[in-house]
């Protein structure tokens, strides 16, 4: 079980300012500065630096936060399951990106559900970036994610590769002609938002190439896949997604698939929990389940 003072040490790593922290936590600012201090020297070492105004962790500081979060999240799910009334049922609390929750996660939860009728799921799906955050605060156990993400810092196993193209309406022009890259800089990008695991993967694609999203003449941004799919349909602009979250559209001619000139993408779609968990066998086994329920490996 987590110290009280680490736990002051993880609200000080979050908002990085001592009297906010104070604030925060209802205490004095000298109380949050004893904390530190105590901790310091239990460790014997420096766990923030303090530099033109600026708080940041040393090396030392950011290895402690890393076993404290983890040890936090932990903590709380041992007090939820104390807290469980129905010793019988199973609780699932887990975190998906938009593209693996809409288009992948539906046939496994059906499984799921039919294999163990008195489940209780919380399925959150949001960008990677929120999710990620969730999962250190303990609300969350696990996330399946798509794009990138720190890996030295989190347990993962590969759950799926998918293939990433270029889509665009069947009024289009462009819909089966071979194109370069460059070309498609004329048409309007529709994408997702900043944070999202599918605009993350387009930019690095973008970087390889020397370009950005800035080297569009037109673009519109959305949260939501279904929104950027109907702007496309009604040839508003293309777009790049996986094509696990097109292949409906492709199937019935409502999308079109654009053919770029050296253009071959695969990307993961990983299965993440916070490093060194107490319950990493736990999610290996739920991972396994959700594997054999309609997770592919292509």
């Amino acid at each position: 079980m987590l110290d009280f003072r680490h736990e002051t040490f993880l609200a000080l790593c979050r908002i990085k300012n001592y009297t906010k922290t104070a604030e925060f936590l209802h205490m004095t600012q000298p109380a949050v500065t004893q904390h530190i201090k105590f901790l310091e020297n239990y460790y014997n070492v420096k766990l923030f630096n303090y530099e033109r105004k600026n708080l940041s962790l040393t090396r030392e500081g950011e290895l402690l936060y890393d076993y404290a979060t983890t040890m936090s999240a932990d903590n709380k799910r041992i007090k939820d399951i104390l807290a469980e009334k129905d010793t019988e049922s199973i609780s699932l609390s887990f975190g998906t990106t938009l593209t693996v929750g809409e288009y992948v996660m539906p046939g496994i939860l059906e499984n799921m559900l039919e294999k163990y009728p008195g489940i209780r799921i919380t399925m959150s799906v949001n960008n990677t970036k929120v999710l990620l955050e969730k999962l250190k605060s303990g609300e969350i156990n696990f996330v399946i994610l798509e794009g990138s993400f720190e890996k030295t810092k989190y347990d993962s196993v590969l759950f799926s590769k998918e293939e990433f193209i270029a889509v665009c309406s069947p009024d289009s022009e462009l819909k089966n002609k071979q194109v370069t890259l460059k070309e498609i800089l004329e048409e309007r990008i529709i994408l997702r938002e900043n944070g999202s695991g599918t605009r993350d993967i387009f930019e690095h694609i973008l970087y390889r190439h020397n370009l950005s999203i800035e080297s569009f003449k037109r673009k519109c941004e959305a949260g939501n896949i279904s929104v950027i799919k109907e702007l496309v349909k009604k040839n508003f602009g293309t777009t790049f997604l996986y094509k696990a979250a097109v292949e409906k559209e492709l199937a019935e001619n409502q999308l079109g698939r654009i053919n770029i000139a050296g253009f071959s993408e695969k990307y993961e779609f990983n299965f993440v929990f916070l490093k060194d968990s107490i319950y990493k066998k736990d999610y290996l086994e739920w991972y396994n389940l959700m594997k054999s329920f309609g997770g592919k490996i292509k």
